[in-house]
């Protein structure tokens, strides 16, 4: 028991580990104050650096997810506790006084490590959310190659929606190709936890100033951002 409870602490500072930060200390860029670290770091410090955060926060929920699996005698609620730690680490990371990134990065590679089998449901309306938004601008003819690869203008709000979508269906591509019944409860936990953040985070200010908080909180659960 003891053994099971330090490996899912192990894994909530492992998602906790805030490299998409770190590497834009080590070229002089603070992220800490930015709305989608991944994004500015794409666009402020460079696409190499981006690549890298990105691909870290996805892996590192899938390998701890795989290692605890294959690698040990563990019971899969032990499994799926690591995964969701992991998740938890990333949104409120204990090195950023508790604040932290979306979860979308990380919460993807530990679905997609818990239940491989569902990765279609999981997948396709985030590509076509990914799609609706980056294929225009990657098909703008009226800017340079470069300037199309930093993936200006107005925030996205296809791709949200598409993570929003993902998330809800895992659950259910989970059911449908007959998973553990603790894996299907993974999957709601998932979303949960990806909305939770969505409403919570700077909160307090949003609702301060509005003049119609249900509004606001319709565009945090749809599209990760109070205002549209």
């Amino acid at each position: 028991m003891w053994a099971d409870a330090l490996l899912i602490l192990g894994a909530y500072f492992m998602g906790a580990i805030p490299v998409p930060y770190l590497l834009g200390r080590m070229r002089g860029v603070d992220l800490s104050q930015e709305e989608d670290m991944h994004i500015s770091l794409w666009r402020k410090v460079g696409r190499g650096e981006g690549l890298v955060g990105i691909a870290w926060d996805v892996i590192k929920g899938g390998v701890a997810v795989v290692i605890v699996d294959r690698a040990s005698d563990f019971a899969w609620g032990t499994v799926v506790g690591v995964g969701l730690a992991v998740i938890a680490g990333q949104m409120w990371s204990v090195f950023h006084r508790f604040k932290g990134e979306k979860g979308n990065t990380t919460g993807l590679g530990v679905s997609m490590a818990l239940a491989y089998e569902a990765w279609p449901f999981l997948l396709a309306p985030l590509l076509v959310g990914a799609a609706v938004r980056t294929l225009p601008r990657l098909l703008d003819s009226t800017q340079s190659a470069n300037e199309r690869l930093k993936f200006g203008g107005p925030p996205s709000l296809s791709l949200p929606l598409g993570m929003l979508v993902a998330f809800a269906l895992f659950p259910v591509g989970c059911w449908y190709t007959d998973q553990p019944r603790l894996t299907i409860v993974a999957g709601i936990v998932i979303l949960a936890l990806i909305v939770v953040k969505r409403l919570t985070a700077g909160l307090r200010n949003d609702l301060e100033t509005a003049m119609d908080k249900r509004r606001i909180l319709l565009n945090r659960t749809l599209f990760d951002r109070s205002y549209v």
